[in-house]
């Protein structure tokens, strides 16, 4: 009966990915720019109430992480009035996990931020990490999603409410092999600023970002993270997050953090091409630039008469820097595209989307937060219109 009530849910699962019926956030990129502003951000505290989650003597995940989301919280409406912060909660009390989506998706959120603390048998690992909705990669990271999604064990008949999930049976994510997350651009863009925030700001060792199937962020229907903000077992990373000056900088550098990925979304629709001439070109007129390659018999030519094309975004900047080799790790098909804060760096120009995923794999060992764009007519579209126009 088990087994073919797990079999059900991964059929169930299937069925999710094909008719997506979960509530969908406003955050589209095809809208008009109000409705790519970041307006209702939901944080929230993991664990709480009869879940501790990590613990190492009077030091628990619960506390810490509660501190932290309301320290972040505070930040946030102090520095923008206009944003809506909303809490899964705010008191030492326990959420069930699937409420906690579905506060993010009732309220329509444009972003959610879940914080957590780690934890292992390993007392000498430590060091920050931010994670995305995918199939893990190593079995460290499908063991801070048993963790984490074994919260489901303490909810009242979880098992019908999860459809048999077993959090600690490796077959029960096969499912998340299906996954496929069309916010999963935006929420690496936001864990991977979160995660420089940690070394940069906090000096915190950067474990990277990492995916792996965690329930609560399979079930939101915005741009997601998990955020493991240190090791509870690692006795200086506890003494630190336990301190005031931890705390302080852990939750300022998740905020820094927003603040970096706010601007950059809500500038994203609001480009003006900038060139000495006016018109978008590449900087590199080189036969053999690697722009496009022979096998997609398309040539440099034919994408610079093209309105729409393919590209790297692989930087941005407050500073306006020239799109000179020496400034960008002596890459040559640089150009440069100003919004009214920010100027963003893109590689290459591209008739089709495999030329471009081509070159972010080609790049990303220089610059890592590299991703695939699209643009008509020298404006800034969702890929995903692209290729319906193609």
């Amino acid at each position: 009966m088990m087994k073919n009530t797990f079999l059900n849910f991964i059929l169930v699962c299937s069925l999710i990915l094909i008719s997506a019926p979960f509530a969908r956030g406003k955050y589209d990129y095809t809208g008009n720019t109000e409705e790519k502003r970041i307006s209702v951000v939901v944080i929230d505290p993991g664990h709480g109430g009869k879940d501790f989650g990590a613990s190492v003597g009077n030091a628990k995940e619960k506390d810490i992480v509660l501190d932290l989301a309301l320290r972040l919280g505070n930040s946030i409406r102090a520095k923008y009035p206009e944003i809506k912060v909303i809490y899964t909660r705010t008191k030492d009390v326990f959420i069930p996990l699937y409420k906690r989506a579905d506060i993010a998706n009732k309220n329509k959120a444009d972003l959610f931020i879940s914080i957590h603390v780690n934890g292992t048998d390993k007392t000498s690992v430590q060091g920050t990490e931010t994670f995305v909705l995918g199939q893990h990669r190593s079995k460290e990271n499908l063991e801070v999603a048993k963790k984490e999604n074994s919260v489901i064990l303490l909810e009242d008949d979880y098992n019908t409410k999860y459809e048999g999930f077993d959090p600690n049976s490796p077959e029960s994510y096969i499912m998340f092999e299906l996954v496929q997350d069309e916010y999963l651009e935006q929420s690496v863009m936001f864990a991977s600023a979160i995660q420089n925030q940690f070394r940069q700001y906090a000096k915190r060792i950067d474990r990277s970002v990492k995916q792996a199937g965690f329930l609560v962020l399979r079930q939101t229907a915005m741009p997601s993270v998990l955020v493991e903000v240190g090791f509870i077992s690692h006795p200086n990373e506890r003494r630190y997050m336990v301190s005031e000056k931890g705390k302080a900088a852990l939750s300022a550098s998740i905020f820094n953090a927003f603040a970096d990925y706010k601007t950059k979304i809500e500038n994203k629709s609001s480009f003006s091409v900038h060139t000495e001439t006016g018109s978008l070109k590449s900087t590199s007129t080189t036969a053999n630039s690697g722009l496009i390659s022979s096998s997609e018999t398309k040539t440099e030519e034919s994408v610079k008469s093209s309105s729409l094309f393919f590209s790297v975004q692989i930087a941005a900047s407050s500073k306006k820097m020239e799109t000179t080799p020496s400034n960008f790790k002596g890459e040559k098909n640089i150009f440069r595209v100003d919004a009214k804060d920010i100027s963003r760096y893109y590689s290459g120009k591209f008739q089709t989307l495999h030329g471009a995923e081509n070159e972010k794999k080609r790049i990303q060992g220089k610059f890592p937060e590299s991703f695939v764009v699209a643009f008509e007519n020298n404006e800034l579209i969702s890929v995903k219109k692209a290729l319906e126009k193609m």
